[in-house]
């Protein structure tokens, strides 16, 4: 039985987690942020719930598809029939394919929560070296340090894995390959049902590049709360903005290419600095000699389905050697 050290709680780390954990080996996941999920995230209001982040996922790989059923099975997701279409400036076309789509229920935290059942996790812990040692890996936070890891993964986007990897010049160079674009998410709320006949849409010629109706999806609590995501363009544009200048130009952005005027009760930004990977195919980066390796949405096709199946594919590298 080997120690591992898992960076990250998002779906990547939590999948190889998990493979590691059911082969029998000690697994340690730490994690900066308060809970398991990573984008697929829900923020919780006085006006319910949204989730800000990730908003469905599909499934195209047959190994992925074992486990979403699995999952369909124990209630952790459900499919998602809402009416999504293309809109632009106020017009509505239907999609072009018809893919299946599923949602976490209650919440798209459920997934994350789900794997992270029965691991070691320490939230609220933020990584800030990988050293080696004599006896391993040591991982250091500000608070202190752990060591004795036989084996390191990182399951964060590509620009905070850098600097961990210093010690590993080979590893940071592959890791230099990768990058996300970031995305302004706004959660807005409204006192009456909005007169549209579409559940969610990809948008086009318009700050915001996709929105949807949080109580659409199955488990959902009642109430007319949209997420607008930004398009990649725009929020490259205005990264720096704060959240109170940014929310109020998506809302207006989205009423425009809808063609609706609205009365607002409540709206918060937020945004996601690596959201949009640039999708590359590697699945994961890993230097056998020294047992440290990266996995994440971005080494694979920058989709959830992506994520899962880097992390466990990184797993399925590292347990001939551990």
């Amino acid at each position: 039985m080997a120690r591992v050290a898992v960076v990250g709680a998002g779906i990547a780390g939590l999948a190889c987690a998990q493979s590691l954990h059911n082969a029998g080996h000690e697994v340690h996941v730490f994690e900066k942020s308060r809970g398991a999920g990573g984008r697929m995230a829900t923020r919780r209001t006085g006006h319910g719930s949204f989730d800000h982040g990730a908003q469905y996922f599909t499934v195209r790989d047959p190994a992925f598809r074992a486990v979403v059923d699995q999952w369909l099975a124990n209630g952790v997701i459900a499919p998602y029939a809402g009416r999504i279409v293309h809109l632009h400036a106020g017009t509505t076309r239907p999609l072009s394919h018809t893919e299946q789509r599923y949602v976490a229920t209650p919440a798209m935290t459920s997934v994350c929560r789900a794997l992270s059942a029965n691991m070691d996790v320490d939230f609220e812990c933020r990584i800030t070296a990988v050293t080696p040692g004599e006896d391993g890996w040591r991982l250091s936070w500000e608070e202190g340090g752990e060591s004795g890891f036989a084996a390191v993964v990182l399951a964060i986007p590509a620009a905070q894995a850098l600097p961990l990897c210093t010690a590993v010049p080979e590893l940071a160079t592959q890791i230099r390959q990768g990058g996300h674009a970031p995305c302004w998410a706004v959660m807005v709320c409204y006192d009456q049902p909005l007169a549209l006949e579409f559940d969610a849409a990809f948008v086009s010629g318009a700050a915001v590049g996709w929105v949807m109706r949080d109580a659409s999806r199955p488990g959902r609590a009642a109430g007319e709360r949209w997420v607008l995501h930004a398009s990649a363009e725009w929020s490259r544009v205005h990264l720096e903005a704060n959240a109170e200048t940014v929310g109020p130009m998506l809302v207006e952005a989205f009423h425009a290419a809808a063609g609706i005027h609205a009365e607002v009760v409540e709206s918060r930004a937020h945004c996601w600095r690596f959201a949009l990977s640039d999708g590359l195919s590697a699945g994961s980066f890993w230097d056998v000699s020294r047992r440290i390796g990266i996995c994440g949405d971005w080494c694979a096709d920058g989709r959830i389905e992506g994520a899962y199946l880097s992390g466990t594919g990184l797993a399925a590298k590292l347990l001939p050697i551990i």
